[in-house]
């Protein structure tokens, strides 16, 4: 959770410096699903009971993960972040989506046990 949670301030703090234009487009979709990746794994880990449930809303949050991604790709295409800037931030992206995926493959080590 933590490491997802740094990177959701990381998105925050680097889409300050995005044009006033973009506030309500790019600025705010780039914040709302970081933000939403976190939520999502928090709804997750609360719903350990029910494996379909767990399941589910780390999907949800894996969904989230891909769709800040993409967002990045356009903010790089915009100008509005460096290279290096895009190449950090997509390689965190790629690492909680292999930690998404592994919870997913493996719920059973994360399911609380009746």
């Amino acid at each position: 959770m933590k490491r997802v949670s740094n990177s959701q301030w990381k998105y925050f703090h680097i889409s300050k410096r995005f044009p006033s234009e973009e506030k309500y487009s790019l600025t705010d979709q780039i914040r709302r699903c970081s933000r939403s990746v976190c939520a999502n794994l928090a709804e997750a880990y609360r719903k350990r009971k029910y494996p379909n449930h767990f399941i589910s809303k780390l999907s949800d949050s894996d969904t989230e993960n891909g769709e800040t991604q993409t967002w990045l790709e356009f903010a790089l295409a915009c100008g509005y972040i460096t290279n290096n800037e895009f190449e950090k931030l997509n390689n965190q992206a790629e690492e909680v989506a292999k930690l998404l995926v592994y919870m997913m493959n493996n719920s059973e080590k994360f399911l609380i046990k009746n």
